[in-house]
C-alpha cells in the first residue's frame, strides 16, 4: 500500500550519487521536502522530470524545501546522468528498492523486462515534521508530475 497524505513519511538512509555520502530523509527535519521517485535515468521522461524540479528549484528553496530524489539505479550512473542535466539537489541510490517498497511505488517489469523493477514515478511532500501532506503515483511510466500541484502543495506548508 502506498504512503499517503497524512502518514509519516518513512525515514531512509541512501547513497547520494553526486559523493558517495549518505543522506538520511530526518537530516531535513525542520524542511519540508519533495520527494521524488523516478523509474531510471537516462530516458526521457526522467529527464524532463528532474530538468523541471531543477529548473525550479530556486523557488522551492525560497519556499524552504529541499528536493531530493530517488530510483533504483546505481549512484555511478545517476552522477553521470545529474552532472549532464546540471541537477544539483540530490539524486539518491535505491539499488535494493527497500525505501521505493517502503513507500509502496515499486514498478515491476518496466518496459516489459521480467525483474526489471523500478521505482514508480511519484512525488511526496512531506512537512517540517516528517509527515507526507501531499502525495502523486503515475498510472503509468511515461506520466510525469502535475508540478503546478505540486508547488501549490509546498506552498500550503509555508
Amino acid at each position: 500500500m502506498p504512503v499517503s497524505a497524512g502518514d509519516s513519511a518513512p525515514d531512509f538512509t541512501l547513497t547520494n550519487s553526486a559523493d558517495l555520502e549518505k543522506v538520511s530523509l530526518s537530516d531535513y527535519r525542520g524542511k519540508n521536502v519533495v520527494l521524488a521517485f523516478f523509474p531510471a535515468a537516462f530516458t526521457g521522461v526522467c529527464q524532463t522530470e528532474l530538468c523541471t524540479f531543477r529548473d525550479s528549484l530556486s523557488q522551492f528553496e525560497s519556499l524552504d524545501a529541499q528536493v531530493l530524489a530517488i530510483s533504483a539505479d546505481p549512484p555511478f550512473s545517476q552522477k553521470e546522468f545529474a552532472s549532464q542535466n546540471s541537477i544539483t539537489f540530490p539524486v539518491l541510490s535505491d539499488t535494493g528498492r527497500e525505501v521505493i517498497n517502503s513507500y509502496g511505488v515499486e514498478f515491476q517489469n518496466l518496459a516489459g523486462v521480467e525483474g526489471y523493477n523500478v521505482a514508480q514515478r511519484s512525488v511526496f511532500v512531506i512537512d517540517k515534521e516528517g509527515n507526507v501532506s501531499w502525495s502523486w503515483i503515475a498510472d503509468a511510466p511515461p506520466n510525469e508530475p502535475p508540478y503546478s500541484e505540486v508547488e501549490s502543495a509546498v506552498k500550503a506548508l509555508a
